[in-house]
């Protein structure tokens, strides 16, 4: 049944649309109760975009956070909007707009007055807040939109690079508004990114290993609703005695709910070993983002 309701478009829809707002949302929390009382710089176009509100504030301009947020993201998501899918580019930059709506219309009181504290809570909420975005097929726009790009072309996730990328950002504040807060906003960084790196799995790829009674009828079922090759080889129950089929596979570890649930659905009684894949070579097939 929740198959079934995942490929309904409409629920689809609605349960993007909610986590959209929710990551919005959340983002918006810990900017105004974590990020800004500290001191801090998120990493991202989000953290450039608080780096140009202070700088710009120094010679008496004022160009808000949320101004630049949108200004920074659009160009870059009409440019990675040919590899990553329209649906997915809107609601990424709808995440982006609400945020920056958010920041406008909510004012969040500081929670603690200790910067590590702020540095670990606002690390670990912030990485849940691009989490809970791209669990709902979309993302928090900027370099989500970089590496998720990079990603679905390599089939191999650079957020470690992401995570670099940010620091240099981060020395460059750390040059122009002291090097303490510098260090904080890099802790907070690598807080945030382990999270997001713990959680996020989507270019993860494992082996299922498969034992069955029923070795055509799954591979059938399995091609029919799959794009992944699968290799089907007799073998010999060593208890049993009995005649069997192992098979095996190499998978996404988002899809991998999926497919045991089918392989329940043919034969109650199948046996599956899933171990993580280091190395792939040769063709994969990967689904588009939504």
């Amino acid at each position: 049944m929740w198959r079934k309701l995942r490929k309904n478009r409409y629920f689809r829809t609605f349960m993007t649309t909610v986590a959209v707002i929710g990551s919005a949302l959340l983002q918006t929390f810990v900017i105004q109760a974590f990020i800004r009382p500290a001191g801090l710089l998120s990493g991202g176009f989000t953290g450039i975009a608080i780096l140009i509100d202070r700088v710009t504030s120094l010679f008496g301009i004022n160009l808000s956070t949320s101004l630049a947020m949108v200004i920074l993201n659009i160009p870059v998501a009409w440019a990675c909007s040919k590899s990553i899918s329209r649906r997915f580019t809107f609601f990424s930059l709808l995440q982006v707009f609400l945020a920056s709506l958010f920041l406008k219309i909510f004012h969040f009181a500081p929670i603690f007055e200790d910067v590590i504290l702020n540095v670990i809570y606002g690390g670990v909420l912030y990485g849940f807040c691009i989490v809970l975005a791209l669990r709902g097929n979309a993302s928090t726009g900027g370099t989500d939109f970089i590496a998720l790009y990079v990603s679905n072309k390599t089939g191999n996730s650079i957020w470690t690079s992401v995570f670099v990328g940010n620091v240099v950002l981060l020395c460059i504040f750390g040059a122009i508004f002291g090097w303490d807060y510098a260090g904080y906003s890099i802790l907070f960084q690598f807080v945030s990114t382990m999270i997001v790196s713990t959680f996020h799995h989507r270019y993860e790829r494992v082996t299922l290993q498969i034992t069955t009674s029923k070795g055509l009828e799954m591979t059938d079922a399995y091609v029919k609703i799959f794009r992944h090759g699968i290799s089907c080889v007799d073998a010999i129950g060593g208890y049993s005695k009995k005649h069997m089929y192992l098979l095996h596979t190499v998978v996404s570890s988002y899809e991998v709910a999926d497919i045991i649930t089918l392989l329940h659905e043919v034969d109650e009684h199948v046996i599956v070993n899933m171990f993580r894949t280091q190395q792939f070579y040769g063709g994969f097939y990967r689904a588009p983002m939504e």
